[in-house]
C-alpha cells in the first residue's frame, strides 16, 4: 500500500500542485522561462517539469514575519494585550 502511495499517488499530486500552482503565478513572479511554457514543461515532463517548476521556476513570495496579512505600510494589529496601547491606557 505505501509502496503504490509512493510510486503513484505522491507524484500525480505533485504535478497536480505544479501545474495549478503554474496557473495561478503572476507574470513578473516567474523565472527562466514564460509561463505558458512552463505550464507545457509540467504537462509533456510530468514530474521532472513539475519539480523543475517548484525549484527554480517561481519566484517565492516574502511572508510577514509575524504571519499575518498585515497592509503593505506596516500597520498591524497588536499580537497581545501588553503590545496594544489602547488595553494599557483602559488599566
Amino acid at each position: 500500500m505505501l509502496r503504490v502511495l509512493f510510486l503513484y499517488v505522491v507524484p500525480v499530486a505533485i504535478v497536480i500542485f505544479a501545474f495549478i500552482d503554474c496557473l495561478l503565478t503572476r507574470g513578473d513572479q516567474v523565472r527562466g522561462l514564460p509561463k505558458p511554457v512552463w505550464a507545457v514543461l509540467i504537462i509533456v515532463v510530468p514530474l521532472v517539469g513539475a519539480l523543475a517548476w517548484l525549484g527554480i521556476g517561481r519566484i517565492p513570495q516574502k511572508r510577514p514575519l509575524n504571519g499575518s496579512a498585515a497592509g503593505a505600510k506596516g500597520t498591524q494589529a497588536p499580537r497581545g494585550p501588553d503590545d496594544d496601547p489602547d488595553f494599557l491606557r483602559r488599566l
